[in-house]
């Protein structure tokens, strides 16, 4: 009780020790620049199929592959995450995906493009397991939320800097100038090499399994298993209903502003960089939420707000209304709803299987995620509701997603203050 006490009167950046520091942060830049890597394709769609002179749904399902191949990476992140340490992935990922977008940047051919965004997608599926769990098991339990938050609101910093680059620089440097940039993160693996150590949590556990001549060769089956089962598949259709909302919020909102609105490029970027700084403040500030209420009503709440919202953005030609209402979505279907992803995932697992089983849920929600840009760009470009174009499609896909992510959190479990412990449960 006391050592609790003590602990408490502690402020909680004080808390964590230089290492755990160190290893939340490599996991936060690796996630940052990731997003950056991903989404500035979001903002190059019309021109890349004006230039290869291809419809853009054909453009949108390279999107698609992208967040395919996310899982390929994945599967094969988590087994190196689960078995050599988080470190060494999550240095290959971004190695990876930095080389892919710069690569893509001199493609001759569209079918070159779609080679090298898919191949894109293979490192960005390896990344975030490695870098959740990194910067997960190495934190206090009492801020975990919080730093979740923080962590997972680096996609908003990664997505603004891209939409930035873009509304200063694109007129000059052109979409191939766009992915070009993408070859700067690469960078980032010297201070993953010299900085970071692996979580004792994990280091404790392994050898625990060595020991005890127990080792967890096959973890991808593992989570399918009595006992473990139940969980994974509620935390499949969590993440699967997150994707879909997700997209249909952000994936054509640029591609609606240049098609239906006819806004220039300053306008276009000029909502989606003000609603990513609110993503990642908004996700810092439920993530203190879910350390005091807990990790499912911090998403549930803003999941809820978000669907009357989306009529708002989508069904109004007025440009103030639409950046007002649609920074707010940032805030809560960008920071608010996906901010505790990575400490609910996290939690919700045995050290054992702990990024395998976060790879696999996360990651197969871009499966059912990806199918969303090319089903409501191809509704929107052949059937153009009512004269709204991406309007009524995006403003669908918003609801159902929406839905069915409250629906999923409120069968889940509740992980609050779970104690992330190295011994064997599941070997």
């Amino acid at each position: 009780m006391a050592a609790v006490e003590i602990v408490k009167s502690v402020p909680w950046w004080k808390e964590p020790t230089k290492d755990q520091w160190y290893a939340w942060i490599a996991a936060w830049l690796g996630w940052t620049l990731d997003a950056f890597d991903f989404t500035v394709f979001l903002l190059i769609m019309a021109p890349i199929a004006a230039e290869f002179d291809v419809p853009l749904t054909a453009v949108a399902i390279v999107f698609t592959i992208t967040l395919w191949m996310r899982l390929v990476g994945a599967v094969a992140s988590r087994w190196l995450a689960d078995r050599v340490g988080r470190k060494t992935p999550l240095m290959i990922s971004i190695a990876w995906y930095s080389l892919a977008n710069f690569i893509a940047g001199f493609s001759p051919t569209f079918w070159f493009l779609l080679v090298f965004r898919a191949l894109l997608g293979i490192g960005m599926g390896a990344e975030w397991p490695a870098g959740a769990a990194l910067a997960m098991e190495t934190w206090p339990v009492r801020s975990r939320g919080f730093m979740s938050g923080v962590l997972q609101g680096a996609w908003g910093i990664g997505f603004l800097m891209s939409s930035a680059i873009y509304g200063l620089f694109y007129d000059y440097i052109g979409w191939r100038g766009m992915l070009w940039v993408g070859i700067l993160p690469a960078f980032a693996i010297i201070y993953v090499r010299y900085f970071v150590k692996e979580p004792p949590v994990w280091v404790e556990n392994r050898r625990q399994q060595r020991l005890q001549e127990r080792e967890v060769r096959t973890p991808i089956f593992v989570i399918f298993k009595r006992g473990l089962l139940a969980n994974t598949l509620t935390a499949c259709w969590w993440m699967a209903s997150g994707f879909v909302i997700y997209y249909s919020i952000w994936a054509l909102f640029p591609t609606h502003l240049q098609k239906d609105l006819h806004l220039d490029t300053l306008q276009i970027a000029t909502p989606i960089m003000i609603a990513n700084i609110l993503v990642f403040l908004a996700s810092s500030c439920w993530g203190w939420v879910s350390d005091r209420l807990g990790r499912r009503a911090a998403m549930i709440i803003p999941a809820a707000l978000a669907i009357p919202l989306a009529p708002v953005y989508l069904l109004s030609d007025n440009f103030t209304l639409v950046i007002g209402a649609f920074v707010v979505q940032g805030m809560l279907a960008g920071g608010g709803m996906f901010g505790q992803v990575p400490s609910y995932l996290t939690e919700r697992f045995p050290t054992e299987v702990r990024a395998t089983a976060s790879a696999f849920c996360f990651h197969q929600g871009a499966i059912f995620g990806g199918f969303v840009p090319p089903v409501l760009t191809y509704l929107a470009t052949t059937y153009n509701f009512l004269d709204l174009g991406f309007a009524i499609p995006m403003l669908v896909g918003t609801v159902v997603g929406a839905v069915s992510f409250i629906l999923a959190l409120l069968v889940g479990p509740q992980t609050k203050g779970t104690v992330m412990v190295s011994e064997l449960v599941v070997a």
